[in-house]
């Protein structure tokens, strides 16, 4: 067999070529995947939850730095995986240096399918972290997938929610570094290597900080010894300059530039120096006195020379306008210090000279007190008045020596100072600020003030300081309330949200969302500028003043579909004065109707205007609120807004039942379908059930199929009475069951039952099974049976006018019987009529309905016969009503808006799951007994099963007595003569008696029973 060798073809570029590209490849992929890296960590550093993306629409505009694709990618990312997604961009950038710098590159593949494990591992980690401030999203820093598991995995494990939390932080903290670490393609000896060049660089800082440490003592210690030695130097130089040169009593005084620039005083001949007043009270003349030196007294430990000081480098005041300056010596700063300190010494001795004797001092004409000069420790400037209070030159030159004089006698008085003392003083000596004036006073000399002078300070720092008067700044008229944003309920989160939900509540049952409603944003708002509302105001004031009503609006608050206008009204003025003027003030201020109020617990008074553009409520901005779906209320009810925009939730199990009254088109039918939605929205129907009454056939027959209803919606007004004669009757078994076990109201029945189901409890009951053959007594046994949770029931009746036509007495007393007792039960009455007038609302009804609404009314005569007082006739229409909550104060409430399609909408979800469980003999009304006690309770019994008892005992004790008479049977059964009669005639009909003789007697034809 013949081979066949082949030719081997060269490659087309060798192989160092080839590495080369590859290296280069490498490197370009790596520069990418760090490129990439960067983008991710800048789409996740600027993510905003108000970008708009696929998740959420939204008008604001594009805060993250890619733009709308760096929003539409941060979006999803955060919110499946929160923080945990930081670790991406963390590995994008690592793998590229890996690539760029060559290390480890070929481990790639091999540990990249691990970047997942690692985020999830990062996401339940970021889960387990307490949320921080800001951290702008609803979920938590995990996302929604580290909140699902880490939910999951605390209901596994048998610890607490705390400790729980705790451990699995730590445990996924080390497994997150753990998986980070093999994620990135470290290897162990990498690790080791780091690790080693870790501990060896801190241990390297720290050597280093400890060297510089070192280092730095040395050189404070040798700074700190020279700088004792150079002090030691100074003083020594300077106590030797002071031996080599002794002061001398004849040593002139030095000449400064301060006196030398003024010839003319120090040549005058007229003027002389002012006499030296010495401590034993002689006066002298400085110029014939003697050059002898006075000896140093001991200078008292007390005394601080830097007053001394300041007083002698204080030679030149302030300039002041034709102020002659006193001829004092004036040192120069600018000269050594050894120097200056040895001019002061000079000049102290030589002042004092021991003067003449002389027969009298010289007068003193004049002074000015200048004040005393204390070192501050922080030196304030001394501002002089811009108008010169010195006019006259004879008074200042007498007050010019008067100066020198005192200042003289201060340096005789003061002590000597040794060199010591004077260089001490002067490293301690500052520039002298103005303190507070302190006049010194020469008591041997009487002295003088000059008029034009004045005692006063300049300056005084520590007196108190005048208020500087400032007006009131004028307070704010328009008042916005709180204006805060609703808070948004569990359901509406969720909804807004969406999670992944593991368990259901309710398997057969599940809440109508809230995206069926009208949405909020879709709403036009119409807001009032501030300046406008306080141009009404102002207006509002003159039409109150031209009806001579004094007072002043001190509070505009805006509302939605009102604004209420808080007066203040003059003393004396009366409330009902002022609302007396409600037409005349809706027609002075072009408005359509105008309400006018006592404000309770306040002296104001409230005049509510409507808007201009009415702002538009809608049912679902009350539902998603937190007030009504987190709230603990058992039923409650979205009755709509307040005046100031707040949501208004009642519960119906409080009040406990509700009047409704309202003309044609005031909104009454509206405000009873969004009460019915609010009860769907929050209630499931084994919580809740329903019997709707609808004469009109219009208003309620939409919800006709609804799993909440005990029956079809009753229509037929007959119905209706046999419909309300069954709520009594279900009352009235209810209360028997509560009775026998002891609670008080159906909350406490419902505690026990579950009670009882989750311990796998039974009761017991005693059931008659028949009679006894022999004796013929009933025979009883003992039935075991789960109880059952109660629900309430709320019965909603549309049009109660009509039911009051057809059987109003049956209908008052059911309506009264229920009323008065049916609270505790959980049965709940709400009603409604368009004629609220005393036929319909009679007293009966009014006493048991404490809680009323009333919407737009015709008259004031309809306004009190609903709410006991008017206002009612000046509403608004259209969904604006008076809410009195247990006959206490009247709340103005606007009512949401629900549409018919709204309706609809949420009818068809709830058939969704199935029919109804209807309640037989809702309807069909009770069996005849059941049916005569109820009418017995209600006390509208026909009284044939009363008056046959009574016809049987009245023959009974005919046929005993033998004699029959009418007024023989009223006194035998205590009863009255006409129904006595009644009973003998009826047994005159039945051939008991015979009819009356002549006489009036009556023959008994029952033969006599022995």
């Amino acid at each position: 067999m013949a081979s066949y060798q082949t030719r081997h073809r060269d490659p087309l570029l060798d192989s160092e070529t080839q590495a080369a590209l590859e290296r280069r490849s490498r490197e370009l992929l790596g520069i990418a995947l760090v490129v990439l890296g960067i983008v991710v960590a800048m789409i996740c550093f600027s993510y905003s939850p108000t970008d708009p993306s696929w998740i959420s629409a939204s008008d604001a505009p594009v805060q993250n730095w890619l733009g709308l694709f760096g929003a539409a990618t941060a979006a999803p990312l955060m919110m499946i995986v929160g923080k945990g997604i930081w670790t991406l961009p963390l590995v994008l950038i690592a793998w590229g240096l890996r690539f760029v710098l060559h290390r480890g590159s070929d481990r790639a593949m091999g540990r990249v399918v691990y970047v997942p494990v690692v985020i999830a591992a990062a996401s339940l980690y970021a889960a387990s972290l307490p949320r921080g401030i800001d951290w702008p999203a609803n979920f938590g820093m995990g996302g929604l997938f580290g909140d699902t598991v880490l939910g999951m995995a605390l209901t596994i494990l048998p610890l607490g929610p705390v400790i729980g939390v705790k451990l699995l932080s730590l445990l996924l903290g080390a497994a997150t570094v753990g998986l980070m670490a093999f994620g990135l393609g470290f290897t162990r000896p990498e690790l080791r290597s780091g690790l080693r060049f870790v501990l060896m660089g801190t241990v390297m800082i720290y050597d280093m900080l400890l060297s510089l440490i070192g280092r730095g003592t040395v050189r404070a210690t040798q700074a700190a010894v020279a700088a004792r030695g150079s002090m030691a130097a100074r003083m020594q130089n300077r106590a030797d300059a002071r031996a080599s040169r002794p002061l001398e009593p004849s040593v002139a005084p030095r000449q400064y530039p301060a006196a030398q620039s003024r010839p003319a005083m120090a040549q005058d001949g007229s003027r002389k120096m002012p006499p030296i007043i010495r401590a034993d009270g002689s006066y002298g003349d400085p110029q014939t006195a003697a050059p002898t030196p006075a000896p140093a007294p001991e200078a008292p430990a007390s005394r601080k020379m830097p007053g001394l000081g300041g007083m002698l480098r204080r030679q030149v005041a302030e300039p002041e306008p034709e102020l002659v300056e006193a001829d004092v010596f004036d040192h120069d700063l600018d000269a050594p210090t050894d120097d200056r300190v040895h001019s002061r010494i000079t000049d102290a001795i030589k002042s004092r000279v021991m003067p003449k004797p002389q027969a009298e001092p010289h007068p003193v004409t004049g002074i000015r007190i200048e004040p005393s000069l204390t070192a501050g420790k922080r030196p304030r400037p001394l501002i002089l008045p811009s108008v010169p209070p010195l006019t006259a030159a004879a008074p200042a030159a007498a007050a010019h020596d008067d100066w020198q004089d005192e200042a003289e006698m201060l340096i005789d008085d003061a002590p000597a100072y040794d060199a010591q003392d004077y260089a001490t003083a002067e490293a301690q000596d500052t520039p002298p600020p103005a303190a507070a004036p302190s006049v010194y006073q020469r008591s041997p000399v009487p002295r003088t003030e000059a008029p034009s002078l004045t005692a006063e300070p300049l300056f005084d720092p520590d007196a108190p300081r005048p208020a500087i008067p400032t007006q009131a700044p004028k307070k704010a008229v328009v008042q916005h309330g709180m204006n805060r944003a609703t808070m948004p309920s569990k359901q509406a989160r969720a909804e807004a949200q969406p999670s992944l939900t593991f368990e259901e509540k309710y398997a057969d049952y599940e809440h109508p969302p809230l995206n069926l409603l009208t949405n909020p944003s879709e709403v036009k708002r119409h807001v009032l500028s501030d300046e406008a509302l306080e141009q009404n105001a102002r207006m509002l004031e003159s039409v109150l003043d031209d009806y001579g009503v004094k007072g002043e609006i001190v509070s505009v608050r805006p509302g939605p579909v009102v604004t209420m206008y808080e007066l203040e009204p003059a003393p004396g003025l009366k409330a009902s004065r002022v609302i007396g003027l409600a037409d005349d003030i809706a027609r002075s201020m072009s408005a359509l109707s105008a309400r006018v109020s006592t404000v309770p617990g306040r002296t104001v008074i409230g005049i509510e205007l409507p808007n201009e553009n009415r702002e538009k409520v809608v049912l679902r901005e009350i539902l998603s609120a937190r007030d009504f779906g987190d709230s603990n209320m058992k039923l409650p009810l979205a009755l709509g807004k307040d005046i100031g925009g707040q949501p208004i939730v009642a519960n119906l199990a409080k009040m406990p039942h509700l009047l409704i009254a309202g003309t044609t088109g005031s909104g009454k039918s509206v405000a009873i379908n969004t009460m019915i939605l609010s009860l769907l929205y929050k209630l499931t129907p084994e919580e809740c059930r329903m019997i709707m009454i609808d004469p009109k056939m219009l208003e309620l027959s939409v919800y006709d199929g609804i799993p909440h209803l005990l029956s079809p919606v009753v229509t037929d007004p007959k119905k209706a009475v046999v419909a309300l004669k069954w709520v009594v009757g279900e009352m009235e078994e209810r209360y028997r069951k509560m009775s026998k076990m002891g609670v008080r109201n159906i909350d406490g029945y419902n505690g026990r039952v579950k009670e009882a189901l989750a311990n796998d409890e039974t009761f017991s009951r005693t059931v008659q099974t028949g009679f006894d053959d022999e004796t013929g007594e009933p025979v009883f046994e003992t039935d075991e049976f789960k109880p059952e949770v109660l629900p309430y029931i709320v019965v909603i009746v549309d049009e109660m006018a009509d039911l009051m036509m057809v059987a109003g007495k049956e209908i008052e007393a059911c309506i009264q019987r229920l009323a008065q007792m049916a609270r505790a039960s959980g049965i709940h009455l709400i009603m409604a009529t368009q004629r609220p007038s005393v036929d319909v609302i009679t007293g009966t009804i009014k006493a048991n309905f404490p809680t009323r609404i009333s919407f737009q009314v015709t008259s004031k005569i309809d306004s009190r016969t609903i709410l006991g007082e008017m206002g009612a006739e000046q509403l608004l229409g259209m969904g604006d009503m008076l809410y009195m909550a247990g006959g206490s104060k009247v709340t103005r409430v606007h009512g949401p808006f629900c549409s018919d399609e709204e309706v609809e909408e949420i009818v068809n979800f709830l058939k969704s799951f199935g029919p109804p469980e209807y309640m037989s003999g809702v309807v069909e009304g009770p069996d005849e007994d059941t049916e005569s006690s109820i009418d017995a309770v209600l006390g509208l019994a026909d009284g044939s099963d009363l008056e046959n008892a009574l016809y049987d005992t009245a023959v009974a004790i005919v046929i005993k007595d033998r004699k029959c008479s009418t007024s023989y049977i009223q006194r035998k059964l205590a009863i009255g003569y006409n129904k006595a009669a009644r009973l003998v005639e009826q047994m005159e009909d039945q051939g008991v008696v015979s009819p009356a003789n002549h006489v009036g007697k009556r023959e008994v034809l029952v033969p006599e029973q022995h």
